[in-house]
């Protein structure tokens, strides 16, 4: 095996980060010095890479095992942190695993070991419960977001990872909030405690949009209007709403994706490719969108419904206003609608008319084939623009998976593009291109 890097410059380099924030080497050094860590920081400030730094740099590189397990509460967070470990380029395997999909797909990629293993708390605890991975070299734990998994009721698998891993030296648990207290069967006995959540989120902007009516629909798409073009959230509590504000957005001609917890596992993924790559410059979604996903930087959220909770509340805005810029955080008030003491007088905003923003430039082309066919986001680039005569400006974001690809493409190119490309060879696969 290649010696892994170690150089934080490299990988920071890799990862086209200039320089960790205040928060990320604060937290790095208490994590290399400190066996119980608790960190409190804001949603987008860089939790994932302060924590991942100071673990890889301290993996033994002659152990076959895994020794870092990372329980985090949603499929996409698990996803994610996956990705950042293989963009950091380390020389060191990470795996997710997660539920939605097959347990044997799961047996399959870790038959290999990991030495970083990712997962959701039901699907970690039955690979442990089966045996499927050995714990006794697990050193270091991580709860990722610890009380989004409290508090969508994984405490009993949660409790039951904690026995099956005899072994465990340092604990690393994190939130955005500081609302749920720390169970107990976690077993922290004087954690240092890294706290900024009083930081990162001071250029948020709250303002209340009034409904002449109760329904809020007509109110959401001058809005919507009034915003123009640029990227947002708009938050709902369930999913019929979401399937009543898509299905109206749409009759108004709005471009929009859509993203919620009873969705097929392939949706919601294609869902947020679509949204980072600017397919979709809107997303309509439930609180499974507030935080722990991998999302480009926005410029608004709407509450259409608000939370039960103060602390969604921030969740949500947390999605904007992140690092430090600016970001809008809009509640539509229907007719006679009471708002809670967490919307603190906020300003009303008044909405100018204004016409539909224009659909997006981009559509998303899915290839079937990927990282394991050993294909690059040059090989793609090189296809589409020789093959395929695309300009490097008609090309946009490029996303590579295990098995497939997806690029944004300009639209008004997409059907000769499909045309002169599909069922080309990249490397030595023979591979469809459709448009999804």
């Amino acid at each position: 095996m290649t010696s892994p890097i170690k150089n934080q410059t490299n990988i920071l380099d890799k990862l086209n980060i200039e320089k960790l924030n205040v928060m990320q080497e604060e937290t790095q050094e208490a994590i290399s010095s400190n066996p119980e860590i608790v960190l409190l920081s804001p949603t987008g400030t860089g939790k994932t890479l302060a924590f991942l730094l100071p673990i890889i740099a301290e993996l033994d590189i002659n152990c076959p095992e895994v020794q870092v397990l990372i329980v985090v509460p949603s499929r996409e967070l698990a996803i994610q942190i996956e990705q950042v470990v293989r963009e950091m380029g380390t020389g060191y395997k990470a795996n997710a695993v997660y539920g939605g999909r097959a347990g044997s797909k799961d047996k399959t990629e870790i038959k290999h070991r990991p030495a970083i293993l990712i997962g959701t708390p039901g699907r970690i605890a039955d690979h442990l419960r089966r045996e499927n991975f050995s714990s006794e070299f697990i050193t270091t734990l991580v709860l990722d977001e610890f009380d989004k998994s409290l508090e969508i009721g994984f405490e009993v698998e949660m409790k039951e990872i904690l026995a099956l891993l005899p072994n465990v030296q340092k604990k690393i648990l994190t939130s955005a909030t500081q609302e749920v207290e720390i169970p107990k069967f976690v077993g922290l006995n004087n954690p240092t405690i890294i706290d900024y959540l009083d930081q990162g989120t001071s250029q948020l902007k709250v303002r209340t949009v009034l409904s002449s009516s109760p329904d809020k629909l007509e109110t959401l798409t001058e809005l919507l209007c009034h915003l123009g073009n640029q990227p947002g959230i708009i938050f709902c509590n369930f999913k019929d709403t979401i399937q009543e504000v898509s299905d109206f957005l749409t009759g108004n001609n709005i471009g929009h994706g859509c993203f919620y917890g009873g969705m097929e596992q392939k949706d919601r993924e294609r869902a947020l490719i679509k949204f980072r790559n600017g397919t979709h410059r809107l997303i309509v979604a439930t609180d499974l969108a507030a935080r722990g996903i991998d999302i480009p930087e926005i410029r608004f959220i709407i509450h259409y419904q608000l939370p039960q909770r103060a602390h969604e509340f921030t969740h949500r805005n947390g999605r904007t206003a992140r690092m430090f810029n600016d970001g809008t955080a809009y509640v539509i008030k229907g007719k006679n609608e009471n708002l809670p003491d967490f919307v603190e007088n906020a300003e009303v905003e008044k909405i100018e008319k204004a016409p539909v923003p224009s659909p997006s430039i981009w559509e998303t082309i899915y290839i079937s084939g990927g990282r394991k066919d050993k294909i690059s986001k040059g090989d793609i680039a090189g296809l589409f623009m020789k093959q395929g005569k695309l300009g490097s400006d008609q090309i946009g974001t490029i996303e590579i998976k295990t098995d497939c690809a997806f690029v944004a493409v300009r639209a008004s190119e997409v059907n000769r593009l499909i045309s002169l490309v599909d069922n080309s060879r990249l490397k030595s696969k023979k591979v469809r291109v459709t448009v999804i």
